[in-house]
Order: C-alpha cells, then sequence, then structure tokens
C-alpha cells in the first residue's frame, strides 16, 4: 500500500481516511523494524514513499478539520 495519491486521498471519506491512515503507519511501523535489524528492504523506495503518503493524508485531515472550524 506504500503508495497513496492526492487524488485516491480526494476520494475518500473519513473514516476511510483515517482507516488508511493506521495502515500507513503500521506499514511504516514494519519498514522501520525490518530496517532495524539489518535486513535489507525489499523496495528501497517504500519507506519513502509511505513516509510521503502519511504525510499527504495528515495534509488533508488537517485540512478537513480547519474547514469544519470555519
Amino acid at each position: 500500500m506504500s503508495h497513496i495519491s492526492s487524488r485516491d486521498i480526494d476520494t475518500m471519506n473519513h473514516e476511510q481516511r483515517l482507516r488508511t491512515l493506521e495502515e500507513l503507519r503500521d506499514e511504516m511501523l514494519q519498514l522501520r523494524a525490518q530496517q532495524a535489524l539489518g535486513g535489507s528492504l525489499s523496495n528501497s523506495g517504500a519507506y519513502k514513499q509511505t513516509r510521503r503518503s502519511i504525510a499527504r493524508m495528515l495534509t488533508k485531515i488537517s485540512q478537513e478539520e480547519n474547514k469544519g472550524d470555519e
């Protein structure tokens, strides 16, 4: 699931975004553990893609919350 585009995030509702965010965080935890144990990543770009997808998701959730405050 490493990469999620902004377009995909826009089509999700709030609950789906939160669920996907949890899945991405779990994936990041697994990648960190794999890296810490000295194993090479099967996809060296997966860590970066997952980190960026989490950032995209958090940005969209934050924008959504701020829009509701207005």
